[in-house]
């Protein structure tokens, strides 16, 4: 008899956090949203404090479809040569 274990091993997250930014001034910020009640709100009252204190430039806000689920790979790499640091909300 041949046993066969039938589980694939897990793959590591890559959990590295991006370095840290010097200063925010004049940087410009991207808007993640997860489509949860008032996440919206949230995001673009922390995004016109943010740029009052720091100045920059705020994207328009993107979101992603499945609160639940992390954001789409494609849509992180399309937000990354546009924006300096990206803030995003569960506004429940």
């Amino acid at each position: 008899m041949r046993l066969v274990d039938p589980t694939v091993p897990a793959k590591e997250p890559d959990c590295r956090r991006a370095p840290a930014l010097a200063s925010l001034d004049g940087l410009t910020i991207g808007l993640l949203s997860n489509n949860k009640l008032n996440a919206d709100k949230l995001l673009t009252e922390t995004a016109d404090l943010l740029r009052a204190r720091f100045g920059g430039t705020v994207l328009p806000m993107v979101s992603k479809n499945n609160a639940s689920a992390p954001a789409p790979a494609e849509l992180l790499t399309n937000l990354s040569p546009e924006c300096d640091y990206l803030i995003t909300a569960a506004g429940d």
